[in-house]
């Protein structure tokens, strides 16, 4: 006898490349591609060689699916890590800023164990 568990997960948890994308993120997301017309691009978040601290981020959004991409949806918005990004970004988390000092995407990696001055890369 085998026990299934169901939940209905809040668009903030975990899938299982272990990305986290805020309802602000996601609504913003959203609204970028509704301005664009179109429904065939996923958000990609890698990791790449790079910056002054050895590892840079990307965020972008991309119409393909790679071999060993693992992807999540959160409120409508599907969100693509490669297999060799995934170690980097367990745990990480995408948000959005509006306010008046600030307007743009962050990621808030507890992987990263320092990062540079510019705060583009990290290591």
């Amino acid at each position: 006898m085998s026990d299934t568990i169901t939940t209905d997960a809040p668009a903030t948890e975990a899938a299982s490349h272990g990305v986290l994308l805020s309802d602000a993120a996601a609504g913003k997301v959203a609204s970028l591609l509704e301005q664009e017309g179109r429904d065939d691009l996923r958000l990609r978040l890698a990791v790449q060689p790079g910056g002054c601290s050895g590892l840079i981020y990307q965020l972008y959004f991309d119409e393909r699916l790679l071999d060993g991409d693992v992807t999540a949806e959160f409120d409508g918005v599907e969100v693509v890590v490669d297999k060799m990004s995934v170690p980097y970004l367990d745990g990480a988390t995408i948000d959005f800023e509006d306010t008046i000092q600030k307007q743009g995407f962050t990621i808030d990696n507890p992987n990263a164990q320092g990062s540079c001055a510019c705060g583009d890369s990290f290591h």
